[in-house]
């Protein structure tokens, strides 16, 4: 534990024992309650690319067999079709897909900078659903690490 983090956690406790001791019974349960009532923190900035693509995979789960996915990222004046997102890390996307040329085009992008676009389209009669894959890091050997 870091010397400033050990500071804070004394003012801290030393903080709650000085106020325990001035509340009521009635006054602590009370502050227990408005307590318990907070709503969660919002989620930590390590688990945002998390969320992003958890939503993506749930919006993509409920399609039905005549629809598809189509998520699109723009920057300036270009805009890609996503087709697949890679995660080296759950800070950091890379975004493959297809330009409006039809060139197959990459873009590294931190996970808090990702705006992307999600629609819900009907697929032409007769074609396969494009769906987007996400490729998640494989986990790491630790026995390869021992070699």
């Amino acid at each position: 534990m870091a010397f400033g983090n050990i500071g804070k956690a004394l003012v801290e406790t030393t903080k709650k024992s000085v106020l325990d001791g001035l509340m009521s019974p009635e006054t602590a349960k009370s502050a227990e309650k408005i307590q318990a009532a907070k709503p969660a923190p919002a989620p930590a900035a390590d688990a945002l690319g998390g969320v992003i693509l958890g939503q993506i995979e749930a919006m993509q789960r409920a399609l039905k067999e005549e629809q598809e996915l189509v998520v699109l990222f723009t920057a300036g004046s270009e805009t890609l079709r996503v087709l697949e997102i890679f995660v080296p890390t759950l800070h950091v996307f890379v975004l493959v897909g297809v330009d409006s040329e039809q060139n197959v085009t990459r873009v590294v992008i931190p996970a808090e900078a990702a705006q992307l676009v999600c629609k819900i389209m009907k697929i032409t009669p007769g074609t396969q659903p494009v769906r987007v894959q996400v490729r998640w890091p494989r986990p790491k050997d630790p026995a390869a690490g021992a070699a």
